[in-house]
């Protein structure tokens, strides 16, 4: 576990009261591997928003909805993640499933709120395999509870800092202003760089991996996409605050951060009006909460997920479960 805060009870974002998950996993070997991620907050709909806000760390990607969202300081819909060609046909899909129920049947404005990754490295992208019934399958399906992780979902065709990635999610229940809260997030990890675990720079090359070259990428058009959650009351102001801790932890992993990323986060709250505010002063446990939770949901992206070959037979190789027994002593600094 990464830092001192204790875990919620499934260590995943759905330990924030009234969140769900929801997966549509798409594998078709070698050609597609692809899918769609869904997390709902609740019966959040236009009539029923929550504070949220969002931080973008480089803006090379499609996070649809972000202009209302950063004006208005509220999250209207659910949140869906998937492959970057097929943003647009989620974003459809999830106007369709909110006018279909209860907390849309009088909408006459939705913000859809929906981001991508590439998945292309791996997974046919031009083909857009998502469909209408992907998107609503996972936003039907979705459980509080455990989590998947790894290749699902969303996840399914992502890399990340050299291996294997995709779906991560992690807890944190840290103490603000004398109050017990919750914060959860779930990243969608696709990014470049060189993963960095105690003080070690860790490759496929350096860990012996079957067929891995020294200089084998994740593409730089790779991006990854941060969820927030917390019950804490925070204010469309505060939780953007959390939004930019969430981009600023990738660094801890070793996330490059390059022209071709799309690195962004929001971050929404479930309390509902009257519960009060947690003052700035006492933000400092919630940020860090953030900080961990982020860094592990990167590192369990990787280790659950899978030795991946797809498209051209382009491999990306899983993150070893006992990669830290492979690690040479850690570096002594010098004196």
């Amino acid at each position: 576990m990464i830092g001192r805060l204790p875990t919620g009870p499934h260590n995943a974002i759905t330990d924030v009261p009234g969140v769900r998950v929801g997966h549509t996993t798409l594998r078709r070997p070698p050609r597609v591997h692809s899918g769609v991620t869904a997390v709902l907050p609740g019966a959040v709909g236009p009539d029923r928003p929550l504070s949220a806000g969002v931080f973008t760390g480089n803006g090379y990607g499609k996070l649809i909805g972000t202009t209302q969202l950063a004006e208005l300081g509220t999250l209207e819909t659910p949140l869906v993640l998937t492959s970057t060609l097929s943003a647009f046909r989620a974003a459809d899909a999830v106007v369709s499933w909110m006018l279909g129920r209860p907390e849309g049947r009088r909408a006459q404005s939705l913000n859809p709120v929906v981001g991508e990754c590439n998945d292309g490295w791996l997974s046919d992208i031009r083909t857009r395999p998502v469909r209408e019934e992907h998107v609503r399958a996972a936003l039907d399906g979705a459980t509080d509870g455990p989590v998947a992780e790894g290749c699902v979902g969303a996840g399914t065709g992502m890399g990340a800092l050299g291996f294997k990635a995709g779906i991560g999610t992690a807890s944190r229940t840290p103490v603000a202003a004398g109050r017990p809260v919750t914060v959860g997030v779930l990243v969608q990890a696709n990014f470049g760089g060189t993963l960095r675990v105690l003080g070690h720079d860790v490759t496929p090359d350096t860990l012996g991996l079957p067929g891995a070259r020294p200089a084998e990428p994740v593409p730089e058009t790779g991006s990854c996409m941060i969820l927030v959650a917390t019950d804490a009351p925070l204010d469309a102001r505060q939780l953007t605050r959390l939004a930019r801790r969430a981009v600023f932890a990738l660094a801890r992993t070793g996330a490059a951060y390059g022209h071709g990323s799309g690195d962004y986060a929001v971050a929404f709250g479930t309390a509902r009006p009257g519960s009060g505010t947690v003052p700035d002063s006492a933000l400092g446990p919630v940020f860090e909460a953030v900080l961990d939770a982020v860094e592990e949901s990167v590192l369990n992206s990787l280790l659950a997920a899978q030795t991946t070959t797809g498209l051209h037979g382009r491999t990306l190789h899983a993150l070893p479960t006992d990669f830290l027994h492979r690690l040479p002593p850690r570096p002594r600094p010098h004196r």
